[in-house]
């Protein structure tokens, strides 16, 4: 049996789409859009295209400004970015694999974002009036939480089905149980 089978190839495929696309649309919002002059964007009366730069992880959490936080949240983030791919490469289903390489492909997009700038570039904006639910975001940061939902989706909604051999155990076990005279 080969380690990269065809649901890990896609897997691969799938994390380094994410990714790239990621790229593409900072490179887009960025030389394109000019969006770091412009500031802001107004698209529709819910969502802007606004620039923030994230030196941080999400909500700005661990803000790295001095070259070792810096250098600290890159190998953390890249840790975990490892941790994925190695998760990945051990799943066999396609929904786990593609919740993962949604995951990877984000968190690759994020990595190539410190490298370059010392921070991740967020432009996407959903707001009702002022209220903002959410922080500014990219499209590697919603492909990421996507992932993370898609997993616990999978992990607490499809269970797997025992196999005959422990279910005719446990049958057996619950015949003999009940067949026992009582006293």
């Amino acid at each position: 049996m080969s380690f990269l089978t065809a649901n890990r190839t896609k897997g691969i495929v799938l994390a380094l789409a994410v990714m790239v696309a990621d790229q593409l649309l900072k490179w887009y919002v960025l030389a394109v859009l000019q969006l770091r002059s412009v500031g802001v964007i107004d698209l529709l009366p819910f969502f802007d295209l606004r620039y923030a730069e994230n030196r941080g992880i999400s909500y700005g959490f661990l803000t790295a400004e001095s070259l070792e936080s810096r250098i600290f949240l890159f190998l953390l983030t890249g840790t975990i970015a490892l941790a994925v791919l190695i998760w990945m490469m051990r799943e066999h289903k396609m929904g786990d694999i593609a919740a993962l390489a949604l995951v990877l492909g984000g968190a690759l997009g994020n990595i190539i974002d410190r490298v370059r700038f010392t921070f991740v570039v967020d432009y996407a904006d959903f707001h009702l009036g002022v209220w903002r639910p959410f922080a500014v975001f990219n499209l590697a940061d919603a492909a990421i939480t996507g992932g993370v939902v898609l997993l616990l989706a999978r992990s607490l909604l499809i269970r797997e089905k025992p196999s005959g051999d422990d279910d005719t155990d446990f049958q057996a076990d619950q015949v003999t149980t009940t067949s026992r005279p009582t006293e």
